[in-house]
């Protein structure tokens, strides 16, 4: 049945009525950009203070024209043999300006992560995209609107992947290699540059996979020990992926099937103290047989489960979300809290598979109670179905983008391709604690593992108790998952005044590369709950 302009009326009158009635909860929404041009399936934010869009290739026209005589040919695309429209774009955070970029193969339902020295690398997708590498290697946009070779997608053609993939997920390591692992039909990992070894089999994803496919974008957090969590399903592993070993079994988490196509999400709560202990989060989720039976309307999982993967004998702590969600995205902000965002509250991932959007972010605060943990916050009024994405910016808000459940781009059915971009701006930001947030004045651009270091900051009214300094990861959100994500909160001193407003603080980074994996990273000072504009820090030996 066809959505009449009469149903959308009323529908948008409904969404105003209940933001009005909504307006005192936390948090607030801009809008950015009215029109982007793509929808990004998926999203990174740069060293450089830009954000990389990425949709794939084979989906027709965009909404973006690549510059003149800048055409794909491509004779075996299925919708344009000659295409000069963008499927990527590069949004530049000081003036909201868009810049297309040109990728080649497709890269729908692809993978990536940043390598260590800021450069993003992509892997795999579909067809000509199936076992492809490429990078995009950032640099300062002093002309927004220029089409510098510098800052463009570079397929790579003398390296590519040994097993094609597609639906797989990338973490980057110790040593800033990036392990790649699973992917549909494709049970088993990878490493970027790539081993000696190969493809290298990974049974636990044979195991996990059911007739719906539950076994991909696996959830994978790199632990604090040097091994890896990953989870597939409803079940999870440490993996030493070294000895291509599995050190531990977790317990099953019951509710149901919680990765892709049954997308729920999952994060790893920030690191700290000595860093020896890693707390894992996986919320929400499908019910079985949603994806198989294409159901839209089934009911969403409404379960969180958290295990402490370092723990010698691990078990998952239950607790409920105010609403069921799929296709949340979850976001670790800089005070080490999660917001949830985006999704659905029934059917399951998959082309105009699901409904009821869930349009009410909800806020994770790790260190309260169960049953206490979650705070409902501000709605809005913007469905991010499938194909949407989530990622923390340097000054502390949250990008939303995306949004297309079409297998083209359609603005006319339920849900319609979104090209809005969004930000989301937790309490923190909220005007009247801006007295209370700090403004970096010294920083070091480059820290070495274990170094001690100062940061010197200013805030207007005087600091009481301890400043946190803290790193967040820049990661690769896609389909529920940031691969990646990231929180280390610093061994700090107590803050020193050395005159009015100014503190000294002293920090110490981190001692190796398990808990921080080489690479840039968005550094915060936070106050009583309140985080700065972040420096980025590069992190290396």
């Amino acid at each position: 049945m066809s959505t009449t302009s009469r149903d959308w009326k009323l529908l948008t009158f409904i969404l105003f009525m209940f933001i009005r009635t909504h307006a005192d909860l936390p948090g607030s929404w801009e809008l950015l950009v009215p029109d982007a041009g793509i929808a990004s399936m998926h999203t990174a934010v740069t060293h450089t203070n830009t954000v990389i869009l990425l949709d794939r290739t084979n989906i027709g026209p965009s909404r973006k024209l690549l510059p003149p005589h800048r055409c794909r040919h491509d004779p075996n695309d299925p919708v344009l043999k000659v295409d000069c429209y963008a499927h990527s774009a590069l949004l530049d955070l000081t003036t909201n300006s868009i810049r297309p970029l040109m990728i080649l193969t497709d890269t729908w339902c692809s993978s990536g992560q940043f390598l260590p020295d800021g450069t993003l690398l992509s892997t795999g997708g579909d067809l000509d995209g199936f076992t492809k590498i490429r990078k995009f290697t950032p640099c300062t946009e002093s002309t927004p609107n220029s089409a510098s070779s510098l800052c463009d997608w570079q397929e790579l053609e003398d390296i590519q992947l040994s097993q094609g993939r597609w639906y797989a997920t990338n973490q980057i390591l110790p040593d800033g290699s990036i392990i790649i692992i699973g992917g549909r039909a494709s049970p088993s990992v990878e490493f970027y540059p790539p081993r000696k070894t190969g493809a290298v089999n990974f049974p636990f994803l044979n195991e996990v996979e059911d007739n719906q496919m539950d076994n991909l974008y696996p959830y994978v957090h790199l632990l604090p020990n040097g091994h890896l969590f990953i989870f597939a399903n409803n079940k999870a592993v440490m993996y030493d992926y070294n000895s291509h070993s599995i050190v531990k079994n977790y317990p099953v988490l019951e509710g149901g099937p919680r990765s892709y196509p049954s997308a729920g999400s999952s994060a790893m709560l920030a690191l700290a103290g000595d860093y020896s202990s890693a707390t894992v989060v996986v919320c929400g989720g499908a019910k079985y047989g949603a994806y198989l039976h294409r159901t839209t309307d089934s009911p969403a999982n409404g379960s969180c489960g958290r295990i402490e993967a370092t723990g010698p004998d691990p078990v998952w702590e239950m607790e409920d979300m105010p609403f069921a969600r799929i296709m949340g995205d979850m976001v670790v902000l800089p005070t080490g809290d999660v917001v949830i965002i985006n999704g659905a509250q029934a059917g399951t991932q998959g082309f105009e598979l699901a409904s009821n959007p869930c349009l009410n972010p909800v806020l994770y605060r790790p260190d309260q109670p169960v049953g206490l943990r979650f705070m409902t916050l501000n709605p809005g009024v913007v469905p991010r179905m499938y194909h949407s994405t989530a990622n923390l910016l340097p000054d502390g808000r949250i990008l939303i983008a995306g949004s297309n459940p079409h297998y083209f781009y359609n603005f006319k059915r339920a849900f319609p391709t979104e090209l809005r971009i969004e930000s989301f701006s937790p309490e923190y930001l909220s005007a009247d604690k801006a007295n209370l947030r700090p403004v970096f004045v010294e920083l070091p651009e480059k820290v070495a593992y274990g170094a001690a270091f100062d940061a010197v900051v200013t805030v207007e009214l005087p600091v009481v108790g301890v400043v946190e300094v803290n790193m967040a990861s820049a990661p690769f959100a896609t389909h529920s998952f940031s691969q990646g994500q990231r929180l280390v909160k610093l061994s700090v001193t107590s803050a020193i005044p050395e005159g009015p407003g100014r503190y000294r603080i002293g920090c110490v980074a981190p001692p190796d590369g398990r808990v921080a994996p080489p690479g840039y990273y968005m550094v915060f000072a936070v106050n009583q709950g309140v985080p700065s504009i972040a420096q980025w820090v590069h992190l290396a030996s």
